[in-house]
């Protein structure tokens, strides 16, 4: 009884996380909401792991951790770039002109139930998932608070933040493969592009630290597209 629930209980975790971080970012308190949400990054990779490790996998487990990542990598993400565009709107605007930062929860809300639904998501993703987004989203206060005034500038910006707020959505649901880091073996045949994408990964860290967040995201994306390109013009025979 106890095993079967070491997934789940993790993945409450992610939740409780999610729950706290909305409430430190209608506080204002970015930063420790965007910890938050490393912190849920972690619970959300445990869960998954752990419940193929023990072979415990379940309806309600898989259920649970959509609920999940909505409040964490939906609803958080939006409040955040809520609160950022609040920064950069005048007040005579009104608090309204911030709201379509909400457009980032509903849209993660159909990728959570088109992932849920669609067979053809257990090799690839297709779309971005939630947690990547999120990720995305939470290292802008971070940059803001850590790097040169320039990014506060480039960031805190009505239109850049709008802008984010359309694109990161379509990213959520665009029908597009993207690469999944689930290995069925450690050889380089057939994950080619999942070693490149944890090499330069690390790279990217060590170089360029915070910043290397948001250049993942776009290194993952291009990557994918790339071996998207490859496999339709691989040979039949090859594949």
């Amino acid at each position: 009884m106890i095993r079967r629930n070491i997934p789940n209980a993790l993945t409450c975790g992610n939740l409780l996380c999610g729950c706290i971080g909305v409430v430190e970012a209608f506080h204002n308190n970015l930063v420790i909401s965007c910890i938050l949400i490393g912190v849920a990054l972690v619970f959300d990779f445990l869960d998954g792991f752990l419940a193929r490790m023990l072979k415990v996998s379940s309806a309600i487990g898989k259920d649970l951790d959509s609920l999940a990542d909505m409040v964490t990598f939906g609803l958080l993400p939006a409040i955040i770039v809520y609160q950022l565009l609040m920064q950069s709107i005048p007040d005579l605007f009104g608090i309204w002109k911030a709201y379509p930062a909400f457009i980032i929860a509903v849209f993660s809300a159909i990728r959570l139930a088109k992932f849920n639904n669609d067979p053809r998501q257990t090799d690839s993703f297709i779309g971005l998932p939630t947690p990547a987004n999120a990720m995305l989203i939470a290292s802008l206060p971070i940059i803001i608070l850590t790097e040169d005034p320039f990014w506060k500038d480039l960031i805190v910006d009505t239109g850049h933040l709008l802008i984010l707020s359309v694109v990161m959505s379509f990213l959520l649901v665009m029908e597009m493969p993207l690469i999944a880091l689930k290995f069925k073996h450690f050889g380089w045949k057939g994950n080619e592009f999942r070693f490149l994408l944890i090499g330069l990964t690390v790279v990217l860290v060590l170089t360029l630290k915070i910043l290397a967040v948001p250049a993942i995201i776009m290194l993952y994306i291009l990557l994918s597209v790339v071996d998207n390109v490859r496999k339709k013009d691989r040979p039949i025979g090859n594949i």
